[in-house]
């Protein structure tokens, strides 16, 4: 029971929170993902690592939580608009997003899978897979990084839940 529920928990809960994050002004989501973004990317930043988004629009979609976001590099700073022009766009669903970002997941093995879809300038897009695929989990902050360890583990756990398990459970259950 306690895994059927565990399974329900992280596929049901992007869609669970899409309706209250609809809710909060963009104007407060952007100030968290700016903090946030240049906060994990500072090394970056700072290395000129990400120079290759200056004057250029990355778009970034969870479409599960129906949340997009458009990024650029300005003043040695990223800088988020919710504008709906990017030269590339990075779409995917929370879990995908949470496991890539933890390093439980490859970039290509989800792009093919077409759980990562990439749309517009394929140089840029490049530019930006190619740096996901450098950044190492130990470079995040501590916190972050510990947290997002627990929050992939227990995402992974119910996500690879055999569904045919779950289903034989529930028809033996009273």
């Amino acid at each position: 029971m306690l895994q059927r529920l565990h399974h329900h928990l992280v596929s049901e809960m992007p869609n669970l929170l899409a309706g209250p994050l609809g809710l909060v002004p963009f104007s407060c989501k952007k100030a968290l993902l700016r903090q946030l973004i240049n906060w994990q990317y500072r090394q970056l930043i700072t290395a000129g690592d990400i120079d290759f988004l200056h004057q250029r629009r990355l778009g970034i979609d969870i479409r599960d939580l129906r949340l997009k976001w458009v990024m650029t590099l300005e003043n040695n700073r990223i800088m988020i608009t919710d504008g709906q022009d990017a030269d590339v766009w990075f779409r995917a669903d929370t879990n995908d997003l949470i496991l890539l970002a933890a390093g439980r997941k490859d970039p290509d093995m989800l792009f093919f899978q077409r759980r990562l879809v990439v749309e517009g300038d394929t140089e840029l897009g490049l530019a930006v897979k190619n740096l996901m695929d450098a950044i190492e989990p130990e470079s995040m902050p501590a916190i972050l990084l510990k947290g997002l360890q627990h929050l992939a583990a227990f995402t992974e756990a119910g996500m690879t839940q055999d569904a045919s398990v779950i289903t034989v459970r529930e028809e033996n259950s009273c």
